[in-house]
């Protein structure tokens, strides 16, 4: 039979109960006590009534990333998910690679979170990763990079805005959606500051455009009809109609005021754009990753609850 790590590494959680049930089926322990002992449809039952009162909690998302944003934890989940751990052992291959700490410091500060948002569980004093761990454990560890970029103890409002610019840039306007209005410049430098997106090059300015009017009813000077012919359909702002014209941007705005007198030219506000950056793809997508885990151990828990209830 394989073991429910193994299972854990190559299946879908559904999958791993749909595999260990057909198993239970077929099985004829010489006990009851043999059955709890050994049987992994029981342990994930047990797994799974644990992570569905967690999941219960509004704030479970949050807490979920927050518990992972941890070199240590993930330093942990790591070494338990290839083998079952005491705390002893578990302190001395920690030491290994450089965490240390003591018994009491791993149990509270980093067991006892693991294993309340249903990352790791116990049997007979040894950790091991849950069935639900074990996938997130190996997902991350494409990405360890996850640990280290985003703030640790947050709201987690640097995901939800990373989770958001997956389908695209968006402006600071729309961004102010999605996160408290009063934090949203300080998040969006935070995210700049550490390479997870990216903005255009110059900040909110203004693109001017010619209007329908026709030039030819005017008297322009010959420096008026330079800046008017060299601004395209698709706007320009005052900077690079300067370059594109050979005038100081003192003089540019100078003749585009008058254009705009003489209404051959509007103005029109051009918000800046936020977007991910190549690093921010990665992490949006792991975040994206989690999500559907997480979805996906919810209808888990919703077919287990009606197993157990049919059966």
């Amino acid at each position: 039979m394989k073991t429910q790590e193994s299972l854990a590494e190559t299946k879908g959680i559904v999958e791993i109960f749909r595999t260990l049930d057909k198993e239970c089926k077929d099985c004829s322990p010489v006990s009851p006590l043999e059955c709890i002992d050994n049987c992994n449809v029981w342990k994930l039952r047990n797994e799974l009534r644990h992570l569905c009162e967690a999941m219960e909690n509004p704030n479970f998302m949050k807490d979920l990333l927050n518990v992972l944003k941890n070199e240590t934890r993930q330093a942990i989940l790591h070494a338990i998910s290839k083998n079952r751990h005491s705390v002893v052992r578990l302190q001395q291959e920690l030491k290994k690679a450089g965490y240390l700490h003591s018994q009491e410091t791993l149990v509270e500060e980093y067991l006892r979170p693991l294993r309340n948002v249903g990352l790791v569980a116990e049997s007979e004093d040894q950790f091991y990763t849950t069935a639900f761990g074990g996938r997130l454990t190996e997902l991350i560890g494409n990405i360890p990079e996850f640990t280290k970029i985003l703030p640790a103890h947050s709201e987690c409002h640097e995901e939800s805005i990373l989770k958001a610019l997956t389908g695209g840039a968006r402006t600071f306007e729309e961004i102010r959606g999605i996160v408290p209005s009063k934090i949203v410049s300080r998040i969006l430098k935070r995210l700049r500051s550490v390479g997870l997106i990216e903005t255009s090059e110059e900040r909110d300015y203004i693109f001017f455009f010619r209007s329908k009017r026709d030039p030819v009813k005017e008297t322009l000077s010959d420096t008026e009809k330079k800046a008017y012919n060299n601004i395209p359909e698709s706007g320009v702002s005052a900077k690079k109609l300067s370059l594109k014209t050979g005038l100081s941007l003192r003089r540019t705005y100078k003749y585009v005021r008058g254009l705009k007198g003489k209404k051959l030219v509007f103005a029109r506000k051009n918000p800046k754009n936020y977007s991910l950056s190549e690093k921010g793809e990665r992490l949006a997508w792991l975040l994206n990753e989690l999500d559907k885990i997480v979805e996906e151990t919810v209808t888990f828990s919703e077919e287990f609850a009606r197993h157990k209830d049919n059966s």
